[in-house]
């Protein structure tokens, strides 16, 4: 059966979304989930829901246990997660209000747990990486979202930094250089555990400033970001809604 599951960005969790929703509480060998996930249906297709950063927002993106919220969206049977986060452009091209379906990422984290392999005791595991994300998820969330009349860039190389601060202009036109489209806080260390547990992912990534790089204008605050995000949070959640029953309709025929 196919289960999507959904990891829900700030605001993008809404349980709202989903009919019949129930709250599951799970214990994991890596701890407690961020948030509790809520099961139900989006147009009569099984979800599971999480929020990243819990309900109130209480973890920061280094604190948020990445391990057992992977671990338990897997054991709860979702066979593919597609997730949602704000992001900061480093491209004049990407505005904000812009969607962008990530398709590389770049590792810039300092304290995170991103393996379940903490040693090699059974043997060693190297998970390969080389397609970040996964591609025909990615292929139903741009056709989707292109529907719904969004702009929307096709492809796009995040970088994921430790935070919670922002970067420095220094690090800004640096992330530029090497080839980084757009910056976010939390979607590296999820691409990299969903792959070692085996569970197609994608996400999309909606842009709400243009981190520091941009000279000509003032550099990114929070109050800003947040008003941007409200403005559009609810194009995401309608996405959402639509590209859920999309996934499900191709992978049950396969």
């Amino acid at each position: 059966m196919i289960q999507v599951g959904i990891i829900g960005g700030s605001g993008l969790d809404d349980p709202d979304i989903l009919k019949d929703a129930e709250e599951i509480h799970l214990k994991t060998p890596y701890g407690p989930t961020t948030a509790p996930v809520m099961k139900g249906t989006i147009k009569g297709c099984p979800v599971l829901l999480l929020g990243r950063h819990g309900k109130a927002h209480q973890f920061s993106p280094t604190q948020v246990n990445y391990r057992a919220n992977i671990h338990a969206l897997k054991e709860l049977g979702a066979t593919h997660i597609v997730a949602t986060t704000a992001c900061g452009s480093l491209r004049q091209e990407i505005d904000r209000g812009h969607f962008v379906i990530l398709d590389q990422f770049i590792d810039f984290t300092r304290k995170r747990m991103n393996t379940f392999h903490d040693d090699f005791a059974d043997g060693a595991v190297h998970t390969g990486m080389a397609e970040s994300f996964d591609t025909a998820l990615r292929k139903l969330l741009f056709k989707t979202s292109l529907k719904k009349g969004n702009t929307t860039h096709e492809k796009g190389t995040v970088v994921t930094i430790e935070g919670p601060r922002f970067s420095t202009r220094a690090e800004s036109h640096m992330f530029r250089a090497w080839g980084a489209d757009v910056i976010n806080m939390s979607i590296a260390t999820e691409a990299s555990l969903a792959a070692e547990a085996n569970i197609p992912y994608a996400a999309v990534a909606m842009s709400t400033d243009y981190d520091c790089w941009k000279e000509d204008e003032a550099p990114v605050s929070w109050d800003e970001i947040l008003e941007v995000f409200h403005e559009n949070a609810h194009r995401v959640k309608e996405l959402l809604v639509d590209v859920v029953p999309a996934i499900h309709a191709q992978f049950s025929q396969q």
